[in-house]
């Protein structure tokens, strides 16, 4: 059954473009709900007091830590409000990744590994924070200036960056297993779902497989993810369908390929979500563009 808290884990921010940056300094009382983008987002943490929470899994950060949160990963930030969040965002689109990728290198490399090994944050040595404020700096530069080369120049720092971040991701991830408060049985229900999105799945025959009370396990996973099992589920299945339609795939074969075995169930999913039907939300996809939205800079 779904509740309000999980109608509260919803889609915020819109790009438009094919990346953009954002460099937040503020002191300000905000509870941001659980939510996700249809982007890949780069949060690099300079100072403040704050815990990221991305599909259940919490990272407490300190400064210069590097966050990579994959498009449609369910997150939110826990920030004291008493303490300055300094921190430089960055979004971008898959577009922008695979166009400058080739076969030796794929940029968007650390974001899918991110999520598939659920571990999203990079803790950086001395030196390795020192290239990387340099690059920084650069690329803000490149962005604020309105000189005829700007947008080629920003480019350029931008791709550099996330060859960086790449190369960093392969060498220094950081796995906050022996932090306190990881519930690993949450991120074992994670890592299960995901899997086996496509297959059958219960409530009863992922604590079996887990060993582990399914009451236990409603109760922990509601509390970290801000979702039910259920909803879980019938989420990511239904951003992966929407990945595989934006990609050419015919909208009833994605919902097939996705676990959904009725292809009714799987139209009350997406409305459910998308506030509209999968062909009316492709058709005024193609024939408008979707505001940018500017609220959720954490």
């Amino acid at each position: 059954m779904e509740t309000d808290q999980d109608k509260n884990v919803v889609k915020t921010g819109y790009l438009k473009e094919e990346f953009r940056l954002f460099h937040l300094k503020d002191k300000i009382n905000l509870n941001y709900e659980f939510h996700y983008h249809e982007f890949n987002k780069i949060v690099i943490f300079l100072s403040g007091d704050v815990t990221y929470l991305i599909e259940g899994k919490p990272y407490k950060l300190q400064p210069w830590d590097i966050l990579l949160v994959s498009c449609n990963e369910v997150h939110r930030p826990v920030i004291n409000p008493n303490v300055e969040y300094d921190r430089v965002v960055i979004w971008t689109n898959e577009h922008f990744l695979d166009k400058h990728s080739n076969e030796e290198f794929d940029l968007s490399a650390c974001f899918k590994e991110a999520e598939r090994l659920q571990k999203n944050l990079i803790r950086m040595e001395p030196a390795q924070i020192r290239e990387t404020e340099l690059l920084l700096d650069r690329l803000e530069n490149a962005a604020k200036s309105g000189r005829p080369e700007s947008h080629i120049l920003r480019n350029a720092l931008f791709i550099q960056l996330l060859v960086h971040i790449n190369v960093l991701f392969s060498e220094t991830r950081y796995d906050p297993e022996e932090d306190a408060n990881t519930d690993s049985v949450v991120q074992s229900v994670v890592s299960y779902i995901n899997r086996n999105i496509k297959k059958d799945l219960s409530i009863d025959s992922i604590a079996s497989n887990l060993y582990v009370s399914k009451y236990y396990l409603m109760h922990k996973f509601k509390e970290r993810t801000g979702y039910t099992i259920y909803n879980y589920i019938l989420q990511k299945r239904v951003l992966m369908a929407n990945a595989l339609i934006k990609k050419g795939m015919p909208i009833m074969q994605a919902s097939y390929e996705c676990g959904f075995k009725d292809y009714s169930c799987f139209v009350r999913a997406f409305k459910k979500i998308y506030g509209t039907s999968p062909k009316m939300h492709f058709r005024q996809l193609k024939s408008e563009n979707e505001p940018f939205e500017d609220k959720h800079y954490e």
